[in-house]
C-alpha cells in the first residue's frame, strides 16, 4: 500500500515564509480560505488543479509542495565518525560514515614524512588539500600541492600519496563508494 501524500506542512510552511494569512493566500489562488486550511491541517487532499493554484499563489514549484515526505538531511558529527589508524602513523576519518549511497568521503590525516604506500584500487579519486603540502605521484606524473590544491586521477594506476611537510597534512579523498573494495596494495 503507498504512503499518503502530505502536502499540508509544506504549503503552511510556505504560506508563512511568504508571510500569507489563508485569506490572502485564498485570495491569490482563487481558492476557499476553509478548504485551504483543511489542506494545511491535512484533512483534505488538493486536486492537481488546486495544487498547482496553490503552488503559483505561493511562487514555488508544484513540486516544492510535495518535498515534505523527501528523506530528511543526513548528519554526522565529528566526533561519531568512523576512523581507522593508519601504518605509518596517520589517521583516516569516513567523513559521511557510509550514508551516502554514491561516494565515498574521507578525511585523511598524515604525519610529516609518511606516506598512503603504493596502492591502486577501483573508481575515480579526487583530492583536496586541507592542510600540509603533499607530494602525489602516480606512475611519471608527480605533484606537489598545498592547501586547497585539488587532484583527480585514475586509482587503478599505482600511486602514492606523501606529506612532505613539517606538520601534519590533511586531505579530503572523495571516490565512488563501491570503488575502494578492490583495493589492492
Amino acid at each position: 500500500m503507498s504512503k499518503p501524500v502530505r502536502v499540508g506542512p509544506a504549503v503552511r510552511r510556505w504560506r508563512l515564509a511568504r508571510g500569507l494569512t489563508l485569506a490572502q493566500l485564498g485570495e491569490r489562488s482563487g481558492r476557499n480560505v476553509g478548504h485551504l486550511s483543511q489542506i494545511e491541517n491535512e484533512k483534505a487532499l488538493p486536486s492537481l488543479e488546486a495544487l498547482a493554484a496553490v503552488a503559483d499563489a505561493l511562487d514555488v514549484p508544484v513540486a516544492w509542495l510535495l518535498l515534505d515526505d523527501a528523506q530528511p538531511p543526513r548528519v554526522v558529527l565529528a566526533a561519531d565518525r568512523p576512523s581507522q589508524a593508519m601504518a605509518h602513523g596517520g589517521v583516516m576519518e569516513e567523513v559521511d560514515a557510509g550514508t551516502s549511497r554514491d561516494v565515498c568521503i574521507l578525511e585523511g590525516t598524515i604525519p610529516p614524512g609518511a606516506g598512503t604506500g603504493v596502492h591502486a584500487h577501483q573508481g575515480d579519486e579526487h583530492h583536496v588539500v586541507l592542510a600540509g603540502r603533499f607530494r602525489m605521484t602516480q606512475g611519471e606524473h608527480v605533484h606537489e600541492l598545498g592547501p586547497g590544491d585539488y587532484l583527480a586521477w585514475d586509482p587503478t594506476i599505482p600511486h602514492d600519496v606523501q606529506n612532505i611537510g613539517e606538520e601534519p597534512g590533511r586531505l579530503l579523498i572523495i571516490y565512488p563508494r563501491r570503488g575502494r573494495s578492490g583495493r589492492t596494495e
